[in-house]
């Protein structure tokens, strides 16, 4: 998300919510078989909160998802979980460095479960490009990093590596340098089956790709695995923000989508909506069932899309989609289900 969660990050926030499984609307078979999408997710919050405070300490400063929301929500129909976590907390200091055993198993639990379940795990690095709060410019380091990190889940073939959460306001050949490290050092630790979403500046937004020149230089990635899906991110309020009950119009979903989803068909690439959410209003719920709806029209392109956000430390937030009591859970999931 580009400017809420990192607000929040910076504090505790309120208290866990349990999430027992099977207390909401239930996915009917019928709703299940219209999706055409192979992802079809939440972003799980937590273990990035408190990003000011590091190293941070958990119940605290952060949190882990919860098992028994992976539960719900895989009984709903979503096969894949975005975990969110911080790159100094896995490897403090330096990204050469060895890493936090407690972080680790903490990260390991969860993508073990979640897999389990036989979801797919996305590991992300929540970072915005940065490390302790300042553009990566070490791209030998950052290599050094996913090669670390990719090491420990190579023999899983259900964890997604995804390389940054929204890069921006970066120089643009900068980004295309650090997803391409990250291709290589992810391959180079022995991952070579897994996909990776690539991000792109300006916060990967949809509505920029083209325009921001992710398209024109993010074009030129190569993975010798040939399993690179771009990751990019689209909210329906006015800035694009993701901050906002409120969406332009029932129509802005779809307007959003249109000039990235040209690009893809134009050069042969696959994307995911790695980040999207809107009000619990009537006109967002329809922007968003008609920018899915259009995904699907164009899933030979668009593979699939994720919530922002679920996690057990949102409380009340505006698109909270945490089992059994959240705003989003209860006000927006039912109008989803044919998209699931």
């Amino acid at each position: 998300m580009r400017f809420f969660d990192i607000v929040l990050g910076a504090v505790a926030v309120g208290s866990a919510i349990a999430a027992p499984a099977g207390d909401a609307q239930t996915v009917s078979a019928k709703s299940k078989k219209a999706s055409k999408f192979q992802y079809v997710g939440i972003n799980e919050s937590g273990a990035e909160f408190g990003n000011k405070d590091l190293p941070g300490q958990l119940g605290k400063h952060y949190t882990w998802p919860v098992h028994s929301t992976i539960d719900t929500m895989v009984s709903k129909g979503f096969n894949t979980f975005r975990i969110p976590f911080m790159m100094e907390r896995l490897i403090p200091t330096k990204m050469t460095g060895t890493v936090n055993a407690t972080y680790l198993q903490g990260l390991e639990d969860i993508v073990s479960y979640v897999t389990s379940k036989g979801a797919f795990a996305v590991v992300d690095p929540h970072n915005f490009g940065r490390y302790y709060d300042k553009v990566i410019t070490d791209v030998d380091g950052f290599k050094a990093w996913w090669t670390t990190t990719a090491k420990i889940f190579a023999s899983n073939s259900k964890v997604i590596f995804d390389t940054n959460n929204e890069y921006h306001d970066m120089d643009q050949n900068l980004v295309f340098k650090l997803n391409q490290a990250a291709i290589d050092g992810i391959r180079a630790a022995g991952a070579t089956t897994q996909t990776i979403f690539v991000e792109g500046n300006s916060y990967s937004g949809a509505w920029t790709w083209t325009s921001s020149g992710n398209g024109a230089s993010l074009l030129n990635l190569k993975d010798p695995s040939d399993k690179i899906i771009y990751e990019m991110h689209q909210y329906l309020d006015s800035d694009g923000s993701g901050t906002s009950t409120a969406c332009v119009s029932g129509n802005i979903g779809q307007e959003r989508l249109q000039a990235a989803t040209a690009w893809l068909k134009a050069n042969g690439k696959k994307a995911v909506l790695g980040e999207t959410a809107g009000g619990s209003n009537a006109q967002c719920i329809k922007a968003l069932t008609g920018m899915l709806s259009y995904m699907q029209t164009n899933s030979d392109v668009w593979t699939g899309w994720l919530w922002w956000g679920g996690g057990p430390w949102w409380g009340d937030y505006i698109y909270g989609m945490e089992p059994p009591s959240s705003t989003a859970y209860n006000g927006v999931l039912p109008s989803l289900q044919p998209y699931i």
